[in-house]
C-alpha cells in the first residue's frame, strides 16, 4: 500500500512537471503584458490547490519508504529517491519561487525564459524519481 501510494503521488508529480515544462511555462510568453500579473496570480493560486494533496503524500511516503523500508526496496534506492525529492523541492524554493515572485511584480520575457530553462532541472529530478518509484513496485 505504501509503495503504491508513493508511486501514484510521484507519477502525478511527473505528469504535472512535464505538462508545466512542455506546455504551461512556455505559454507564459504568449500572455499579453496587460493581463500577465493577474494570470501569474491565478497560476500560483491554482497550482497551490492542485498540489495540496499529491505533494504532501509524495513527501510523506518518500520519508516512510526510508524509515519503514519494505524488504524488497534497497536502502540506497530509498535514499536516492529521497535525495532527488529534496533536490527538486530545494530547486523549487530557491529558483522557481523567486522567479515567480519576480514575474508577479514585473513580467519580463527574460524572467519567463529563465523560468522555462531552469525548470528542466526539476523535470529531470521528478522524472528520475518516477523511474525509481516504478522499480519500487516491480
Amino acid at each position: 500500500m505504501l509503495t503504491a501510494a508513493h508511486l501514484a503521488a510521484t507519477w502525478f508529480m511527473v505528469g504535472l512537471i512535464w505538462t508545466i515544462q512542455s506546455v504551461h511555462y512556455p505559454l507564459f510568453a504568449a500572455v499579453d503584458s496587460r493581463s500577465f500579473l493577474e494570470y501569474e496570480r491565478l497560476h500560483t493560486r491554482r497550482m497551490g490547490r492542485l498540489l495540496a494533496l499529491p505533494a504532501p503524500v509524495e513527501i510523506a511516503t518518500a520519508l516512510l519508504l526510508v524509515v519503514l523500508r519494505p524488504d524488497d526496496i534497497e536502502i540506497w534506492a530509498a535514499w536516492v529517491a529521497g535525495a532527488l525529492l529534496a533536490a527538486a523541492w530545494l530547486v523549487t524554493l530557491t529558483v522557481q519561487v523567486p522567479l515567480h515572485r519576480r514575474l508577479s511584480a514585473m513580467p519580463e520575457s527574460e524572467t519567463i525564459r529563465r523560468l522555462v530553462a531552469t525548470n528542466w532541472v526539476r523535470t529531470g529530478l521528478w522524472t528520475a524519481r518516477g523511474v525509481l518509484a516504478a522499480f519500487f513496485l516491480i
